[in-house]
């Protein structure tokens, strides 16, 4: 594994340096052959997982370091938060020239971690691997996880549990919370650099805009509106959207108490630290634009020496989110109804869905599978209700303006409708059992999750909504 830095390049105020711990008995739990193809690693790496990603043998050119940022956790400003249990190894360039960092989680102590031991136990691990598998599936922006090792070694949250490392490849991992790292501190002068790296790396061709820290912000707000309606598209719950949680490249990064709808409703939280409700499902839009607003914030000394001349260039800059944020989300919905065409009517009449499964508490991927079978002229799969037929009845007029054959209409709803998401009480289950030493029933929701559109009879086990004694009301962090 070929490694370049050109984070640790950056001066050291960005960074510390410091050496992954040592594990007592480096397991390979899973290993992402696809990923590790298209990185164009060498096939034999994964002889050599184990001891590379555990940290025992980091790879001869690795330069450990852990990054510095600050952040506002449900609301609450933090100025030093920075890696506490994670390691970038360095980067990593696929054959198509776009470079990736390797990061290492759990991989011990730094001088971030804030008292924190630097592990991680093998479900939040386990948990990342499989629902950043299951976005990438799914056409979601996401980090993805490239190996699992156990290290032989237990880790102490309510209890003893057995630990393990995971190793995250992203586009980068700056957050928002790195940029108020430094603007907190009115380092102006990092804030600069760090404009320069994220342009560099991931909108080079902005690089060269004549005021690149407002570019770098629009194009930023575009990132995440696209991102953030990806994420109401398929029901997913991010969980604790802070804004170190949030990674200016527009990937899903953190997989910590995430989730995934089954009925639907708006005001839908799972992590038992979100007491508030702060981060429920139909608040990401909004919350997604609060955060946004804070990296204005750190920007608006680079945007102009005016200071409202720059706070009138950024305020314009965010409020483009909700219009961008809006076309995204209603161009999904319009191939999740079989729609082609632009009717004024369309989001009305998609919002309408959403308020007719609300009220009968449909599940939220099933109802919009089952759309497919009506458009073929089958009966409705969808539970009965006055609201729920008189949509329907409205969808069917609407179809019938539409131009094309119902295969092809059908074909476009089955590519934008998944049949197979995480399902939250699968991802326990399968949690359960591999802390106990049983990986059989992650890997077989590993390989559902991987074809999300396969409706097929191998994948029905994985389809169905959890009983009422199987539903899942709380997720937890892995810190």
């Amino acid at each position: 594994m070929q490694l370049q830095h050109s984070y640790a390049a950056l001066p050291p105020t960005f960074w510390s340096a410091v050496e992954p711990t040592p594990v007592a008995a480096p397991r390979l739990l899973a290993w992402n052959a696809a990923l590790a193809g298209a990185l164009g690693l060498d096939p034999a790496l994964e002889a050599r997982a184990a001891a590379m990603f555990s940290g025992n043998a980091p790879p001869p050119q690795a330069r450990p370091i852990a990054m510095a940022y600050a952040g506002h956790q449900f609301g609450h400003f933090v100025p030093q938060l920075g890696d506490g249990r994670a390691i970038l190894l360095g980067e990593v360039t696929d054959p198509q020239g776009r470079r990736f960092d390797v990061q290492l989680k759990g991989a011990g102590p730094t001088p971030f971690s804030r008292n924190g031991d630097g592990r991680a136990a093998i479900g939040p691990v386990l948990r990342e691997f499989l629902v950043s598998e299951a976005m990438h599936a799914l056409g979601v922006p996401t980090t993805r996880a490239l190996a699992a090792v156990a290290t032989g070694e237990a880790v102490f949250r309510d209890g003893a549990l057995p630990g393990a490392v995971l190793t995250r490849i992203a586009a980068s991992h700056v957050r928002v919370g790195t940029f108020q790292f430094f603007a907190a501190r009115e380092e102006h002068a990092a804030v600069r650099a760090l404009v320069g790296f994220v342009l560099a790396r991931h909108y080079p061709a902005l690089a060269d805009h004549d005021n690149p820290p407002l570019a770098l912000l629009e194009a930023v707000v575009q990132a995440q509106a696209r991102l953030v309606a990806a994420w109401m598209q398929v029901g997913f719950v991010h969980g604790v959207m802070n804004t170190d949680n949030m990674a200016v490249s527009g990937e899903t990064i953190d997989y910590g108490p995430c989730a995934f709808l089954d009925e639907y409703h708006p005001a839908k939280t799972f992590s038992s630290i979100d007491r508030r409700g702060r981060y429920a499902f139909g608040n990401q839009p909004g919350i997604a634009q609060w955060n946004l607003a804070r990296l204005a914030e750190c920007l608006l000394p680079l945007i102009d020496a005016d200071g409202e001349q720059a706070v009138a260039m950024a305020r314009a800059a965010i409020e483009a989110f909700a219009p961008a944020y809006r076309e995204h989300w209603l161009a999904g919905q319009r191939r999740k109804l079989g729609l082609s065409t632009e009717e004024d009517g369309d989001e009305a009449l998609a919002q309408d869905f959403l308020e007719a499964l609300q009220a009968v508490e449909a599940d939220y991927t099933l109802a919009y599978r089952a759309l497919s079978g009506v458009a073929r002229g089958e009966q409705a799969a969808l539970p009965k209700s006055p609201g729920m037929d008189a949509w329907l009845a409205r969808w069917r007029e609407r179809l019938g303006r539409e131009p094309g054959d119902v295969a092809a209409r059908v074909a476009v709803m089955d590519a934008a409708n998944p049949a197979v998401i995480p399902r939250n009480h699968l991802v326990e289950a399968a949690l359960a059992a591999a802390a106990a030493g049983d990986l059989a029933p992650f890997e077989a929701l590993l390989a559902a999750v991987r074809r999300p559109f396969d409706d097929g009879p191998a994948q029905a086990p994985f389809m169905a909504p959890p009983a009422p004694e199987q539903r899942v009301t709380h997720t937890f962090c892995g810190t």
